[in-house]
């Protein structure tokens, strides 16, 4: 562990000690004389299974209101890697407000102890503002040492003092020592507290474990904790920070919140901050000439702190607490929160605002009320202002807020008001933001086709300070990067698609900023149970509500809700043939409120048009252990009845439909969509990739072949050659499949999809050996995984090269290694069905493989040859039908039917399942003649 990473931990708190104040520069001296030296290191004793840090002893000692820090650490250089994280040392301290102090720097080798500072001052002083990218001032100075001659083996001791004072607190003192526990590997470990007995300080340890009690002698009360505390116990994600267990030993002499309100008040008072004539006294009258309410009024006050201050945290001197005046924040144009909470304060007041200085914690505000009083219970402060006696939490270091949005509650627990009389902790409640953070509306055309690109126009609309980001960066930004902006974003809030025309707009006056673009999204139907659906929900369906209470020391820990924070979905679909057949399943209305978030949504259908709106409200709060089990099962319910279009059943999405919706003219916005897709980025090979797809599943094999040609040329890949390759072999061009299957293999050998394609199309033009010992290479690389799928492959092209007899041999051994296994019981029915053997065996598989399967689309396709062969045309046919359910194009299935029918003497219907099956695949004739099966 390195000794490094725990020195800025263990010098919180306040503190100055008694040596002379010595500014920018250490002072070399002996230890205080209070302090108790740690045991000493035997290093005769350490092996390799010792601990890095054999030694980490904090002692505080509170005084006079005054707190010195006095840390002695040794670490072992255990490999060269240890040794260079410890070899240079850095001691942070502040200047301004206390010394650093150097007691010891020794390298230990064995009985030898290597004095590093002894007579001299080797210490370098840095000022790094380590912070200055997230906008922080700190002026701290930092104390360097490359430790020379430190060698694999040694241990390195640091003993140092760090003292600080700070004037602000009125002569209080507050201070916290982190308390690390297992498993962090400590050899010696201590926190040593100490005071005397005539100061009233109180302490407080959060974390399990800490049994110390205070012992008074010489004067003083000692509070020894021991380290590493036990492993202390794990709390679920969720659960309110009030549950969560802080690390710290904490003392003070603040007697209570009212105490520290007192203490800070004066440094927010506002009397004569804005002068007669000044700038910003005309910033004041300029708010009172344009608004004529205390609200509207406030309203510009916190977005003239907002956009005319930018923030810069200034913590060096006492401005740790101390904010630099109106006037100053003005004149310079930037400040911290203080500053710009001060800033915000006097205008207010200015404008006969009642308002005043509220201390808060952003992340922890929830356990401020467990916590001792102290401004380390802080970090940050906002003003509160009262209007028609109504709380408003103000911030100036926000961004984007507006009149609309000033009523709004922060997620803050507890805060603290700094009044000179004094006060106690204040809880924020919470409600619904009045605005949206954010509104996605999306509009959805597929009154071409379902199972087809949507044709989209989307809309993201943001407001406050993300709103004021994308609206400074779109400004900054050049047209390339403003349209990548608005591709990504789209992205991530709507869905994979391809989107143009770009536009940002930022409304300065609204505080929002809107993106929005059009162009083509990926369908969001599915065929499920014979019908395609989509699911309108966009509430119900993204509510995350697992809470986990099965511990036993979890059941009193109630769950913390997210919170504030609020977002609107709004969905227009137009569907196709004018929306008839379509209708409306699952919950049209919502709960007000589901597992602690607050619902809405409105709904209309009229024609071929639906929109919906939902809006999701989180407001926070929490939810009782005993309530969990009822809202997660209201939840489960509720998702189960998620608003959904259901499409009629029929053809809706197969390959004749489409046929149809190409020869109407149904499909022509999608084709004209699309090339402008394309010719937004010519040279963009997956526009064109997905055109060629969209262009080949419905009719269009010539269009999908050119495209996949230009894809290819721009950037060739092995799913767009075999992508070609297969409509090539659609239209019978078995030249140009070989070609693209050659092409594929090359561009990369091992790739699964090549080697299968590669393997069928050898086998099926009289090299049946090579596809084999293509495949067979495979197998012998194939983890136990997919070996059996390979296999399944293997038989697959066996039977096509004519070794039917081989194959089912191959099969039947496998099988007794792998009985469960759906995919070689198919194919060992379908290769018992095609070569009209053993038939009764091959039914037993294929029912087998029905029942194992997770899809049996293929199973069942396979049953009905075998069916067939029995002169079952029946079953056969409910078989294929079966099969077609939920895979409406398996051009198998359709053939099958097509000849069921005909033997049927349905001779009209045999004919139409015919010509649907050649519309999937015009080779199907050719390949089933194989089988000596035609209509």
């Amino acid at each position: 562990m390195r000794r490094g990473a725990f020195v800025a931990a263990l010098l919180v708190g306040v503190a100055v000690g008694t040596a002379a104040h010595a500014g920018d520069r250490p002072i070399y001296q002996s230890p205080p004389a209070w302090v108790v030296p740690a045991p000493a290191i035997d290093t005769n004793k350490l092996t390799e299974s010792s601990p890095i840090l054999l030694r980490l002893d904090n002692q505080q000692r509170l005084e006079g209101g005054r707190v010195w820090s006095y840390v002695d650490s040794a670490t072992r250089a255990a490999s060269s890697q240890q040794l260079a994280e410890i070899g240079n040392i850095k001691l942070p301290w502040q200047p301004s407000q206390g010394d650093l102090v150097i007691h010891a720097v020794e390298i230990i080798r064995g009985s030898q102890r290597i004095d590093l500072v002894k007579g001299r001052s080797p210490f370098t002083v840095l000022r790094r503002e380590t912070e200055l990218d997230q906008r922080m001032m700190d002026g701290m100075l930092t104390a360097t040492l490359a430790a020379e001659g430190l060698a694999v083996g040694d241990v390195l001791r640091v003993a140092f003092s760090v003292t600080r004072s700070d004037p602000t607190l009125a002569g209080n003192v507050q201070s916290a020592a982190p308390l690390l526990a297992q498993p962090a590997p400590i050899g010696f470990g201590r926190v040593r507290l100490s005071w005397p007995e005539t100061s009233d300080i109180r302490w407080k340890a959060y974390a399990d474990g800490v049994n110390a009690k205070p012992v008074s002698a010489g004067g003083y009360r000692t509070l020894d904790v021991a380290l590493p505390l036990a492993k202390q116990p794990e709390l679920p994600d969720d659960a309110p920070a009030r549950f969560r267990k802080l690390p710290l030993l904490e003392a003070t002499s603040f007697a209570d919140w009212s105490a520290v309100s007192k203490a800070m008040a004066p440094l927010y008072a506002t009397d004569g901050s804005i002068a007669a004539g000044s700038p910003l006294a005309a910033e004041v009258r300029r708010i009172e000439r344009a608004k004529s309410t205390p609200l509207e009024r406030a309203a510009l006050a916190v977005q003239l702190v907002q956009e005319k201050i930018s923030y810069l945290m200034l913590g060096m001197d006492t401005g740790n607490y101390v904010p630099q005046t109106p006037a100053q924040t003005w004149e310079r144009r930037y400040g911290d929160c203080k500053a710009k909470t001060l800033l915000l304060l006097a205008v207010l007041r200015a404008l006969q605002i009642e308002a005043e200085p509220v201390a808060a914690n952003l992340q922890m505000g929830d356990m401020a009320a467990e916590r001792l009083p102290s401004l380390s219970a802080f970090n940050h402060v906002l003003v509160r202002a009262t209007i028609d006696g109504k709380s408003y939490w103000l911030d100036g270091t926000g961004a984007g807020t507006r009149l609309a949005d000033l009523g709004d509650t922060p997620r803050l627990g507890s805060v603290l008001p700094l009044r000179p009389a004094g006060a106690a902790l204040m809880p924020v409640l919470l409600h619904a933001d009045a605005r949206p953070d954010l509104t996605i509306a999306v509009d959805l055309d597929d009154r071409g086709a379902l199972d087809t690109p949507s044709i989209v126009k989307a809309a993201i609309t943001l407001r406050g300070g993300l709103a004021e980001q994308i609206g400074t960066a779109a400004a900054q930004a050049s047209q390339a990067q403003r349209a990548e902006m608005v591709r990504r974003l789209l992205g991530q809030q709507v869905g994979n698609g391809n989107y143009i025309d770009p536009v940002i707009r930022y409304d300065p006056a609204e505080g929002v900023a809107v993106v929005s673009a059009t162009g083509l999204a990926s369908t969001r139907w599915a065929r499920r149970d014979g019908r395609y659906r989509l699911v309108l929900d966009a509430a119900v369906g993204k509510l995350d509500f697992a809470p986990d209470r099965a511990r036993a020391a979890w059941k009193s820990i109630p769950v913390a809700l997210p919170g504030p924070a609020s977002i609107v979905y709004r969905t227009t679909l137009h569907l196709p043939d004018g929306g008839r057949g379509f209708t409306l399943d699952g919950d049209r209305a919502l709960p007000e409120a589901l597992a602690g978030t607050r619902l809405k949504r409105s709904l209309v259908m009229n024609g071929d048009t639906v929109t919906i709106e939902d809006r999701i409200d989180q407001v926070g709060g929490e939810i009782e252990v005993a309530s969990i089990p009822s809202l997660r099962a209201a939840v489960s319910q509720a998702r189960g009845r998620l608003l959904t279009v259901l499409a009629p059943t029929g053809p809706v999405g197969t390959r004749a439909y489409y046929d149809g919706a190409r020869k109407a003219g149904a499909l022509a916005p999608t084709d004209a969509m699309f090339a402008r897709v394309v010719a937004d980025d010519p040279k963009d090979a997956d526009a064109l990739t997905w055109r060629a797809r969209y262009r080949a599943a419905t009719g269009d094999r010539a269009g999908g072949i050119a495209d996949y040609g230009g894809a290819i040329t721009i950037e060739p890949s092995t799913d767009r050659y075999l992508a070609r390759a297969a409509l090539y072999a659609a239209l019978g061009d078995e030249t140009r499949q070989h070609a693209d299957l050659e092409a594929a293999y090359t561009l990369d050998p091992e790739a699964d999809e090549v080697l299968g394609a590669l393997a069928n199309y050898r086998a099926n033009h009289g090299d049946g050996d090579g596809a084999i010992a293509l495949l067979d290479r495979r197998i012998e690389r194939a983890g136990s995984k997919d070996r059996y799928d390979w296999i399944v492959t293997k038989a697959g092209v066996m039977a096509d090269a004519g070794q039917r007899d081989a194959a089912l041999a191959m099969l039947d051994t496998v099988i007794t290694e792998r009985p469960g296994n759906a995919g070689l019981l198919n194919m060992r029915c379908w290769l018992r069905g095609t070569g009209n053997v053993a038939l009764e065996a091959g039914l037993k598989d294929c029912t087998k493989a029905i029942e194992l399967a997770d899809d049996p689309d293929a199973a069942l396709d396979s049953r009905a040859m075998i069916y067939y062969r029995m002169n079952r045309f029946e079953d056969a046919l409910a078989d294929v039908g079966a099969a077609l359910t939920d895979s409406p194009d398996l051009a198998a299935s359709l053939y099958m039917r097509g000849v069921l029918l005909g033997r049927l003497g349905r001779r009209g219907e045999s004919e139409a399942e015919l010509a649907k099956a050649r519309l999937v695949y015009p080779q199907i004739d050719r390949d089933y003649r194989r089988y000596g099966i035609a209509p």
